[in-house]
Parts: structure tokens; sequence; C-alpha cells
């Protein structure tokens, strides 16, 4: 807990004052306080509920509503508002089961490119921090304000407030920050007081903070990691460290030197403004295990236009592009195929997976599927207007970007594929 003789900041009306329960300029109870509160300068911002949060803006009908943003009955959840979290309703869970959770819920299919402008407004916002932002997604996003407190005369917490102040005012949407000394605890931060958060981990604390902790909260730690550690007795991070380096290292090779030091709060990676996204991807779960070639197809269109719309709102194009397949077993099969030049369009990613997708198909049942496309290139790039191979692809290509056209104008559901009905 932080020392009476903390520094305070109040999040409505950004005064700094010495620890107490409410602001005594403007009353407000909303007031974060800790003893490095005004020497931390790197930061994680996550948007609350992103999808469904411009959902709310901007269909007012919506905002006392749980509402679920993703695909139909045998799709999966992309996100969902906190009404519906607190039923249970979880990002990438299958929408049936959703749906049993949260039977009252307004599903609503994503619109990447409103989320696109709303990005790049936040954006904005932050780029008159600070220059050394890393953006992980649409909405959220390292931030390094080291250095900057003579340039905007307060420090990096203020700043941060004032950030997520503007982004309500102005744009109505929400933010939550953590703020650290490294990027690995801002990250576990910002989750620690959603929605509408401001958290602190401070270094003289980073020990007593992770021992508890189960080791699901460290970096890189997914199902199957878990699983090993679980098997090795190590559940929680006071576990971990019990454990001797070399034999980590011997147990779980780089992934034991990894969990080693994110152990001790120990992470040495900078704000990169140049870490760029890798690749695009989608996928979901069946809510039947599966080998039905056109329940496969359909689904695959439907990834695929979905991959292409992400593409296309962030201007980007895949040269690769990758089906993704797991068996009820739990087996992965990837499978890759490198097209002549970038591309961004449905079509062209549909007909590159659909492909892969024959090659492995006799290995199902499968209980997901996943499309996605990397090595990716600037929009400029992609998908040229001439190609001596598939004399057809120029006109399929005019005509996905005729629809792109009617559904911007007049809505997803204006225009849809039959495939995608299957």
């Amino acid at each position: 807990m932080p020392s009476p003789a903390a520094a305070a900041l109040c999040r409505d009306c950004l005064a700094l004052f010495q620890a107490r329960a409410r602001c005594p300029v403007c009353r407000s109870p909303r007031v974060v306080s800790h003893p490095e509160l005004t020497s931390l300068s790197i930061a994680h911002m996550d948007c609350d509920a992103f999808y469904a949060s411009v959902e709310k803006r901007d269909n007012p009908a919506l905002r006392d509503q749980p509402v679920i943003v993703g695909g139909g009955s045998r799709g999966v959840v992309s996100t969902a508002c906190y009404l519906a979290r607190i039923k249970g309703v979880r990002s990438a869970m299958p929408m049936f089961q959703a749906l049993k959770l949260c039977p009252e819920a307004v599903v609503v299919k994503p619109r990447l490119k409103a989320y696109a402008e709303a990005s790049r407004a936040i954006r904005e916002m932050m780029e008159e921090l600070t220059p050394a932002i890393e953006p992980l997604s649409l909405d959220e996003a390292f931030l390094d304000l080291t250095g900057t407190e003579r340039l905007h005369g307060a420090a990096p917490a203020v700043m941060l407030a004032r950030l997520t102040k503007r982004m309500e005012d102005e744009l109505g949407l929400t933010g939550s920050i953590g703020l650290s000394h490294n990027k690995f605890l801002a990250k576990i931060a910002s989750d620690q007081d959603k929605p509408r958060g401001f958290s602190v981990i401070g270094k003289a604390e980073t020990q007593t903070f992770l021992r508890p902790q189960p080791v699901g909260i460290l970096w890189g730690v997914g199902t199957a990691t878990r699983a090993d550690l679980d098997a090795a007795g190590i559940r929680t991070i006071a576990d971990l460290l019990r454990w001797d380096r070399r034999d980590l290292l011997a147990r779980f090779g780089r992934m034991g030197e990894r969990l080693w030091h994110l152990a001790r709060g120990e992470d040495h990676r900078r704000v990169n403004p140049d870490e760029r996204l890798k690749s695009i991807s989608k996928e979901t779960t069946f809510s039947e295990d599966t080998s039905d070639p056109d329940i496969l197809d359909g689904h695959i269109w439907r990834l695929s236009e979905q991959v292409a719309d992400r593409a296309k709102a962030r201007g980007l194009g895949g040269r690769v592009v990758t089906l993704k397949l797991k068996r009820g077993d739990f087996q992965l099969i990837t499978r890759r195929h490198a097209l002549t030049d970038p591309t961004q369009l449905a079509d062209r990613i549909y007909r590159a997976a659909r492909d892969l997708c024959a090659q492995a198909g006799g290995q199902g049942p499968f209980r997901l599927i996943g499309v996605g496309i990397s090595d990716l290139a600037a929009e400029a790039q992609c998908d040229p207007s001439h190609d001596l191979l598939d004399p057809g692809a120029e006109k399929r290509a005019r005509a996905e970007r005729a629809a792109d056209a009617i559904r911007a104008r007049f809505g997803t559901e204006a225009i849809i594929r039959g495939r995608a009905l299957r």
C-alpha cells in the first residue's frame, strides 16, 4: 500500500498533492497515489472493450445494453462490453457459448474501418506526448515518456491521465493505464483496474507484488507452457523463484531463461516505435468438431474477409497466406503459401487458404480453423492490376472494391457472398 506521504494525482482535474482519499481541489474520489508516481515513465495504455465501446458511442441505443462484437452463432467473440463480461463472456469464446451466458446481449458485426479511425485519433493524441510509441494492436500501445517532463511541464503520470481524459472527453472512449519501470510490468499494471483504471507497480514493490501471482501472468506463458510448468510443480511466481537458473534452462530451454528474468521483474526490452505488425490473422473455434468441406469452406471465406478488412483498415497487405487447423486431439496443422505479390483482397486470400485446406482436409475432424497473412507490405505494393496467370483476377478485384464501397456506405450486411452463408 502507498505510504501516507506518497504523491497522489486526481484523474479528473489532474492536480498533484499528498495522498488522500479525495482530491482537495475538485473533491473527486478518482485519485491514484504511489510513492514512485512521479518518477516512473514506462506505460501501457489499453482501451476498454474497444470495439464494443466504439459501437456504443456510435449507437446510443446500445449504451445500456450488453454488447458482443463478433461473428454469427457459429463464430467467436471479438470483444464484449463489461455488462456482458459480468455474465462471463470473454474474447475468443464461441458465440453460441457467449449467448448461453448472456442471451439478452446484442450481437454486432465488427466494423474494422470505424475502429481503425478511432485508433488513429488516439494515436495522434499519444504522439503529442512522446515519439516513443509501440502499438500492439488498434487498441493498445506502450509509451516511453522518459525525459518528457521538461517538455510538458508535468510528470509522465499527469500526461497519461490527461491522455485518457482527452480520449473520454473528445472521442467518447475510455482507456486504462499501467505505469511502471519496464514494459512487462506496465502491461500487467494496465489489467489491474479496468475499466477507466490507472495502476502503478514501482521498483520497490516489484518482488512483493509478483511473488503470489500465478505463472500465467508472465509474458509468453500460454496454455501449453502453463501445463508444462504445472507438471513441474510451478504454479506461482514464488514457485518459480525457487528454481535455479540453470535448472530452468535445462528443463524449459530459452523459455526457462526468460521465465527466470520475468519472475524477478526484469525486462530490458525498449519501447520500440519501429516495431512493426508482422501478421494479420483471424480464427474461429467450432461448436462441434467437423470435417465437412462446405462448413470449412464457409469459414475460410468469412475469415478471409475479416483478415482482408483488417488489412485494408491498416493500409497493408500480405505476401504469405497461412491456414491454421487444430484437430479434436489439439494437434496443430499449419500450411503456408507465398503469393507472387502482396494482397489485401479477400478473394485472393480465400483462394490460397482454400487450396491449403484441400491439402490438409483429410486429417480432420477439426475444432478450430484460422486464416492469416504475413510478410506484410504497404497498400501501394498490393494487388497489381494485371495477372497473366489469372485473367479473372482483375474483374474480381474491382467487384470486391465496389462491394467495400457499398458496405462502407450502407453497412456490413448490405452485400453478403453466398459462400458466407454456409
